[in-house]
């Protein structure tokens, strides 16, 4: 394994995340509090929370935590799950036990850094760009002139981090038939699923599809619950499973007991928050909607089809990427510019920002920026 690049969003949030007066750029939905959460809880998970002992947990997850997740998905059982510190961990050991030198991946674009970043320290790897022009679509034929006789993995994800877009579900189905006749990997990045705007559209999981394809999410985001750090592969392949957590075994071990009981907690009430936040969502759009509205000079907005997380365009003379650098030094919002999503592997757009309309009451925020833009008219 080679040299890791630096993770160009993540040291941007170091500078930024926790010193900027609004983030408005935020990646996950509205959180919790500790109460909020426990609130949720039924008499079982409740005791298993007030009784807990602080030992060393399942490498392969809390059974019962797997079991919640396995309830999410139509044809994954409790033993066809392993959890992992956060997506971060499941995406960099999946990728490890899956590619070696010699062989050979295709990543859509734009993506979160560590979808290419990991696979091009591995192996060889294409990138297919979705189109701009077209709203983000997939050019099927394209994925499929991507492919080669070596290509072991397809690296997906929708609702796409930054564009908000997502994927007819039979084109979903065709990359899952694809794969399974070349013999390759899907890897499905499912962590916004859940925040369709429109329900009908929510995607099949991968790993519902496929006996062989991995599906990867996280409490982080459409749940909104970051702080727990638990995320989990789905993938009905045992042996591969058990390669996963043997690689395991040299990174985290296992998981933290609080956080793997105030996990189930949360995804046996999964419903009841996505529920929540789809509200929030519904709720904020309107305000972006306006915001955007008064200054059509310099954006073209367009709301996310799925997530919490949206792509403008900026139209300003000044650029994008020095016009976020302005806008968090002078009114202290923080938006993410287009350089934290260049990818390596395919040209991508330089005049875009990702913003996050996930959180609730947006407001001081927007009328921050609001504010900023007007004094910069004058």
């Amino acid at each position: 394994m080679t040299q890791l690049p630096d993770f160009r969003l993540e040291t941007y949030f170091s500078r930024w995340e926790f010193t900027a007066r609004h983030h408005l750029t935020a990646s996950d939905s509205q959180s919790m509090t500790m109460a909020e959460l426990l609130a949720l809880a039924g008499p079982e998970d409740r005791e298993a929370w007030d009784t807990l002992a602080l030992g060393y947990t399942e490498t392969f997850g809390d059974p019962g935590l797997r079991r919640a997740i396995a309830g999410m998905y139509e044809r994954v059982e409790a033993d066809d799950v392993i959890c992992f510190g956060g997506a971060q961990e499941g995406i960099n050991l999946a990728m490890q036990v899956l590619l070696e030198p010699g062989d050979h991946a295709v990543v859509l674009t734009p993506n979160y850094q560590s979808a290419e970043t990991i696979p091009l320290s591995l192996c060889e790897v294409t990138g297919v760009a979705l189109d701009e022009r077209q709203d983000w679509a997939l050019d099927l034929d394209a994925v499929e002139a991507a492919l080669r006789p070596n290509t072991k993995v397809l690296s997906v994800n929708f609702p796409n981090n930054p564009t908000g877009t997502l994927l007819p579900a039979a084109d979903f189905a065709r990359l899952a038939e694809l794969c399974e006749e070349r013999g390759i990997r899907l890897f499905s990045d499912e962590v916004y699923r859940g925040l369709e705007r429109d329900r009908d559209r929510a995607l099949p999981q991968a790993a519902d599809l496929s006996a062989t394809a991995l599906s990867l999410n996280v409490t982080s985001k459409s749940l909104g619950l970051p702080g727990l750090r638990i995320g989990w592969i789905a993938c009905r392949d045992r042996e591969l499973r058990t390669r996963l957590e043997r690689a395991k075994h040299y990174t985290t071990i296992c998981n933290s007991a609080p956080s793997e009981v105030l996990a189930r907690i949360a995804i046996t009430a999964r419903e009841r928050i996505l529920t929540r936040n789809r509200g929030i969502i519904a709720e904020n759009l309107p305000r972006f909607d306006a915001f955007f509205a008064e200054f059509p000079e310099l954006f073209d907005w367009r709301a996310p089809e799925g997530g919490c997380v949206a792509y403008p365009r900026y139209l300003g003379p000044d650029g994008v990427e020095d016009f976020c650098t302005a806008l968090v030094e002078q009114a202290g919002v923080l938006l993410m510019p287009a350089s934290m999503f260049r990818s390596d592997l395919t040209p991508t757009p330089t005049d875009r920002f990702r913003i996050g309309v996930g959180r609730r009451d947006p407001g001081p925020a927007l009328d921050a920026f609001a504010d900023w833009l007007r004094k910069r008219r004058r």
